[in-house]
């Protein structure tokens, strides 16, 4: 008689951890870091992608309706994700904490995500708001659930200045490349095979890399010992630490604008530059995306010089005036000029957003002495994914002063209207990032961080080598 094989053991043999010992193995940097290809590839799309699918591919709602729901998201997000911070920080097995969900929720959001992008055909012609709504929320919830883990692994895996610097440098190299695949080639993919296949393509690589990088990451078993921190004094704990806020405001004001540049792009070539294929779209969003891979190592000599918060606050003052120039510039080669500025830019600010949080993350453990490492990242990712309220504003006013309803009904200026969703409004948002990270200040500001010296080679040989 065959053997009936037990699912603990399929999971065990999965997450193949060492139960029996509580010194914790290094991590590999790379293969924690390429976690973040994975993480990145399927929300890149459904971020850039979900408006041009729904409102203007499909014709099926309109820019008012997905604000409605791009802001009710941004509710559920407020209490979803302090609950997986809590129950990540909370769970104990042989596996450790953050694995597990990686490993099962992985799955899950790729689910979700590919539905989002095959909507049943009787759906489509009749009325779709419900079903965009629900897979909406639940492929966002999940995101946070994998983000919520993912993230809270970074401080845990990697202690010293030196390590996270690496780690964080190779690991935003992988996001930039995801975003090469999941935003730049996209348009020009989806030409080809559509959006439904292309969905599902990226949702199959996205399961393989998350589970290749939480099946090799090594868990601190020691951190379970802890005490398990209380939910409503974690949360307590959090919102009353005044660097939480001040670095999550600024934060948000980023992603906000991030978010409205990258959606913002197919709108402002189609209407404004006047120019239908996807190519077009590819070239400028492949051009900010590449250059912001060349510029991560300058980025790090220049936090080497000058320390993480200087740094921090420079790369916000590139990207918030020099997105500006796309409001004027006419042809495709000017606004690809622009681009390498924009992505010279956001390199700076990948780089250096990390160490701050961690920074902030260090303080909290040394004052309660509590890891709850999961709580304080889905807790920043509630103010992260807050945004929304700020991007649903962009997609409200665009509808309400420029009568751009959808592709279907494009209003009377649908160039004005690109500009203003892509170039105006996000650069509002990202001058007050600016302002704003000047009020966020630590002991340690005016001393060097003399451990991040030996980053920049491993940061240029992946960076030259994205195949990688």
């Amino acid at each position: 008689m065959k053997a009936r094989r037990n699912p603990q053991n399929i999971i065990k043999g999965l997450i193949c951890t060492d139960n029996n010992s509580k010194v914790q193995k290094k991590t590999s940097s790379l293969r924690y870091a390429i976690g973040m290809f994975g993480t990145s590839i399927p929300i890149n799309m459904f971020k850039t992608f979900a408006a041009v699918f729904y409102v203007d591919r499909l014709s099926c709602i309109t820019f008012k309706q997905f604000a409605a729901i791009t802001a009710a998201y941004t509710f559920l997000d407020a209490i979803d994700n302090p609950v997986y911070g809590f129950l990540s920080d909370r769970t104990r097995t042989p596996y450790g904490r953050r694995r597990p969900w990686l490993i099962i929720g992985a799955p899950l959001l790729v689910l979700c995500y590919i539905m989002f992008f095959n909507p049943p055909q009787a759906i489509q012609q009749g009325s779709p708001f419900a079903y965009v709504t629900l897979m909406y929320m639940l492929t966002g919830t999940l995101d946070s659930l994998i983000n919520a883990n993912y993230g809270a692994l970074f401080p845990e895996l990697f202690k010293s200045e030196q390590e996270r610097a690496k780690t964080n440098a190779i690991r935003q190299v992988f996001q930039l490349i995801a975003m090469v695949l999941s935003i730049a080639l996209t348009p020009v993919i989806t030409d080809a095979i559509g959006f439904s296949n292309t969905a599902i393509i990226y949702g199959i690589i996205a399961v393989a890399v998350i589970w290749f990088m939480a099946t090799g990451a090594h868990e601190d078993m020691s951190a379970m010992e802890k005490p398990k921190p209380k939910f409503f004094g974690s949360i307590l704990a959090v919102v009353k630490n005044p660097k939480f806020w001040k670095y999550g405001i600024t934060n948000a004001a980023f992603a906000a604008a991030l978010s409205l540049v990258q959606a913002g792009v197919p709108f402002y070539v189609k209407y404004y530059l006047g120019r239908a294929d996807g190519l077009s779209s590819t070239i400028l969003l492949g051009v900010s995306i590449i250059s912001a891979i060349v510029f991560i190592p300058v980025w790090f000599k220049i936090i080497k010089k000058f320390t993480v918060m200087p740094s921090w606050r420079a790369a916000f003052a590139v990207i918030a005036f020099g997105i500006l120039p796309l409001y004027f510039t006419s042809t495709l080669p000017a606004a690809v000029a622009v681009c390498v500025l924009l992505g010279f830019g956001m390199a700076g600010v990948q780089a250096s957003m990390d160490l701050v949080s961690a920074k902030i993350l260090d303080e909290d453990a040394k004052k309660y002495g509590v890891q709850r490492e999961g709580m304080y990242s889905s807790l920043l990712g509630v103010l992260n994914k807050a945004s929304g309220l700020f991007v649903s504003a962009g997609y409200l006013i665009v509808d309400k002063i420029y009568g751009f309803e959808s592709g279907d009904v494009p209003g009377n200026a649908p160039g004005e209207a690109s500009r203003f969703l892509m170039v105006l409004f996000p650069s509002i948002l990202l001058i007050a990032a600016l302002l704003l990270s000047f009020w966020l200040k630590f002991k340690d500001d005016d001393s060097k961080n003399e451990d991040i010296e030996e980053t920049d080679e491993t940061v240029q040989e992946i960076s030259a080598s994205p195949e990688q």
